[in-house]
């Protein structure tokens, strides 16, 4: 399927919702895909990626930002802190901050550099002992803490277990955005973006529906 393809999807999908149109932000995920095929997104207008790891967003995007002029890189995978400095360097956002000792790392870090990208706290909704992110009966605390880091809070991010119909997570990672006043809800991928947006999402993440399937 075309960018131009899930594009229409989107704001078909804003439409029924009763947003307005360009209120979600796509996020077309890069993170394994050759340069070829990443090349050929750039050049039909796509602006805004996100990628998995630090190191492979070091390999690749320095030569595309050469050629094209306002990308946007977002941080959606789990990042170490001893990646920390090389993310804030590179990421304009970073969507997976996940615990305290990352928080003091980034932190720092805004400290030392005066600024800082966006962030967005991950909630492990589904309470999967493998997968990162805050429990939802801890994210109300944590939140609290990173706040009080000055920190700059976007909003929420979560993945919601493969085999669940997603809209129940969705709509919990809304209700913990709310009341702790977050506006963004960076939520919904390929399979389920059209009922994230349904349920507020303000980022969705598009991989495989953009690309074709991944290459490792």
């Amino acid at each position: 399927m075309s960018l131009a393809k899930i594009t229409d999807r989107l704001r078909k999908a804003e439409a029924d919702a009763g947003r307005a149109s360009g209120a979600v932000t796509l996020i077309a995920v890069s993170k394994v895909q050759p340069p070829e095929r990443v090349a050929e997104v750039l050049e039909q207008g796509q602006r805004i990626f996100g990628e998995n790891r630090v190191q492979e967003a070091q390999g690749r995007w320095p030569a595309f930002q050469a050629r094209f002029d306002g990308i946007a890189l977002h941080l959606i995978g789990p990042l170490q802190t001893n990646k920390a400095r090389a993310a804030v360097e590179m990421f304009d956002a970073i969507h997976s901050l996940d615990r305290p000792k990352l928080a003091q790392a980034l932190a720092r870090l805004a400290q030392e550099r005066g600024a800082c990208p966006d962030l967005f706290v991950q909630v492990n909704t589904g309470a999967e002992p493998q997968k990162a992110g805050i429990l939802p009966d801890a994210a109300d605390a944590f939140i609290a803490e990173a706040r009080a880091m000055d920190l700059p809070l976007r909003g929420l991010m979560c993945i919601p277990p493969a085999e669940e119909d997603p809209a129940p997570h969705f709509r919990l990672l809304g209700t913990i955005a709310g009341r702790n006043g977050l506006a963004g809800l960076s939520m919904g991928m390929s399979d389920d973006f059209e009922i994230a947006v349904a349920l507020g999402a303000t980022h969705v993440r598009v991989g495989s529906a953009i690309f074709g399937a991944r290459t490792g």
